[in-house]
């Protein structure tokens, strides 16, 4: 396990520029072989981060690149569940990689403010962890500087874009809350105040300001600079009560995933505190679909009772009492999670083989329901106050070659659908817009006959229910 401190703080990354190709066509839910060169494939949710990630792909960047793009796009179009005051997990790999790849944790963070030095904190907030998380992955990964991922989202926001199902949705369900709040009233609402719906145009200003800010002074500037003092500023005024120290003090790392065998093939998995992946594996070695959403449940269930909510512990430790449970084939049979945060995933494969799978969540729908002030950043929601979300996402790598990925969402089913989805894809089935569990959404990719290798059977599928878009593989 390594993190990197130094590394976060960085202005830029060294890398070639991207060069511009012309755009890309639409193609809903999935996306089988066609004609012409090979690019990559994308999933996500929200099909227009699907597009700026195609969009990186068409220019020449690599996996990571598109994946970075694609996450700081989704704080623009899916702020409901992947503001930049969010936080997630990411698997990355490359052909080659050891141990399946890399996992990068930058779960939500509970700031440390109390309520005596800081009496109006109503609604804790948690530390922005995407933007951070994002670099870190791409620090590793990624070709071109990360301040050449940042224009696309840029222009989302200053610009505008029409609003997607799934954030119609997330918007219907917390309108009346949500609209409570003035910040957030004047960017997510219409002049007849009511919130904003399906094909309505959402301007963010401010955010866009924000993102143009990060990137001129680097992700940095959000943790140690000018625009991390106007976010905390604007975040005590909201009740988040965070501090200077919470943002200096929150850092990603990078860890080995948690990984299982099934004949030449290896299947990484994100690790501990990113505890769904130990649901999908145990749910990826089930016997059945319904005895395999059970066994996911239960045993998270059983690691939180056991670790607590915050899961506290050294990441090699963690991840080694994880592995165990794994290989032991799963020891708990009861128990149920509460009602989890909601949360959102996308899955990027480049022309080479090289992979990320990432699960993001608000911890909340719209987090906290406030903005930290002109930054138009919506606060996420602190895990003191309610359960972590289930982050989950996988690889599957034979040899030196890409097979497959999978990212999932849906609260308490997430797990078990990755797992599910997984053990379909190594069996041989094809993944196609058809749900896999009842809750469960999962944004996956495979490629039976591996990358780099022959690209002519990869499928990439995203689920019908949240209005999703695959696209690849040409």
């Amino acid at each position: 396990m390594r993190t990197a401190v130094t590394a976060v703080l960085a202005l830029s990354v060294a890398g070639c520029s991207l060069h511009r190709y012309s755009p890309v066509r639409l193609v809903s839910h999935m996306f089988g072989p066609s004609p012409g060169p090979l690019i990559g494939m994308v999933s996500a949710d929200e099909p227009q981060a699907t597009l700026v990630g195609r969009d990186i792909l068409q220019r020449g960047g690599n996996a990571a690149d598109a994946a970075a793009a694609m996450g700081m796009a989704l704080a623009v179009t899916l702020p409901s569940r992947a503001s930049l005051g969010a936080g997630g997990a990411c698997l990355a790999y490359r052909p080659g990689d050891q141990n399946g790849g890399r996992a990068f944790m930058f779960l939500p963070v509970a700031g440390t403010v109390t309520a005596p030095t800081m009496p109006r904190v109503d609604r804790p907030a948690s530390v922005p962890m995407l933007a951070r998380g994002l670099y870190l992955m791409h620090l590793q990964y990624g070709s071109a500087p990360f301040s050449d991922l940042l224009p696309d989202a840029i222009t989302l926001a200053a610009n505008g874009i029409n609003v997607s199902r799934q954030l119609a949705t997330d918007l219907a369900a917390v309108q009346v809350p949500l609209l409570a709040d003035p910040g957030v009233r004047v960017v997510f609402s219409r002049s007849d105040g009511k919130a904003l719906a399906e094909g309505d145009a959402l301007v963010q200003t401010h955010l866009s300001g924000a993102l143009d800010q990060i990137r001129g002074m680097g992700v940095g500037d959000l943790y140690n600079g000018a625009l991390g003092q106007s976010f905390v500023a604007g975040s005590q005024a909201a009740g988040g009560g965070l501090q200077m120290a919470d943002l200096r003090q929150a850092i990603p790392s990078e860890r080995l995933p948690l990984v299982v065998k099934s004949g030449e093939t290896q299947i990484a998995f994100l690790p501990p505190p990113a505890d769904g992946g130990l649901g999908s594996a145990l749910a990826f070695r089930a016997p059945s679909t319904s005895d395999a959403t059970q066994r996911a449940q239960a045993n998270v269930a059983a690691w939180r009772a056991q670790n607590g909510n915050r899961q506290t512990g050294t990441g090699d430790d963690m991840t080694a009492r994880a592995q165990a449970i794994i290989n032991a084939g799963g020891g708990a049979t009861g128990g149920l999670l509460p009602a989890l945060p909601a949360s959102t995933s996308f899955t990027v494969v480049d022309h080479a083989g090289m992979a990320v799978a990432c699960s993001v969540s608000m911890d909340n729908l719209f987090g906290t329901g406030r903005m930290a002030g002109n930054t138009g950043i919506v606060l996420g929601a602190s895990p003191a106050r309610v359960p972590q979300p289930l982050l989950t996402a996988a690889v599957a790598s034979q040899g030196r070659a890409f097979r497959a990925a999978a990212a999932g969402s849906g609260q308490n089913d997430a797990a078990a659908a990755v797992g599910i989805a997984m053990r379909q894809i190594m069996a041989g089935q094809t993944p196609d817009a058809h749900p896999v569990t009842a809750q469960g959404r999962v944004n996956a990719i495979s490629c039976p006959q591996g990358l780099p290798g022959d690209a002519s059977t990869c499928v990439a599928a995203t689920d019908p229910r949240g209005a999703g878009l695959a696209l690849g593989p040409r």
